[in-house]
């Protein structure tokens, strides 16, 4: 009875990536397929955000609780923009891990530095789920995103 323990050890040891990164994609088949397509050398986190390193900053990483400024374009997989923020006076500022944006960007920030600049994938159930954000974003929508992390506002 002891050897089949220690084959099926093996075998379970042996088949756990394959069964993690099934865990781990969050992509719809089709939109998977889409994406492999369109962006073959995404990277992809350990939450299942696909990304692509643009322009590399330097610095810290982000962390938690930290004031962060970006310039940044939303996207549909489909390339129709449903939001952007490019104003240099007036960048989007809200702090990381907070709860103010959707829970893929506050995973993905806290990889990036300052002067960083990604295009982002994130899958539906990491940005606005099943309800989407109407009238432009729908429902289960994977969303792609240009960031621009412009730098980190001291509190004053």
């Amino acid at each position: 009875m002891q050897p089949l323990r220690i084959i099926a050890a093996i075998c379970a040891l042996a088949s756990a990536p394959v069964v993690l990164h099934a865990q781990r994609e969050k992509l719809s088949l089709e939109d998977l397929e889409f994406v492999e397509k369109k962006w073959p050398q995404a990277r992809i986190s350990n939450t299942g955000i696909r990304y692509i390193i643009e322009d590399e900053g330097k610095g810290p990483l982000l962390q938690p609780g930290d004031m962060v400024m970006v310039h940044y374009v939303g996207k549909l997989l489909n390339g129709k923009v449903f939001d952007q923020n490019h104003d240099d006076k007036h960048p989007f500022t809200f702090r990381v891990a907070r709860g103010y944006v959707i829970e893929g960007w506050d995973q993905i920030l806290q990889l990036m530095r300052p002067g960083d600049k990604w295009l982002v994938i994130i899958p539906a159930e990491l940005a606005y789920g099943r309800k989407g954000s109407p009238p432009k974003v729908p429902g289960y929508a994977t969303l792609v995103f240009e960031i621009e992390v412009l730098g980190i506002k001291k509190d004053a």
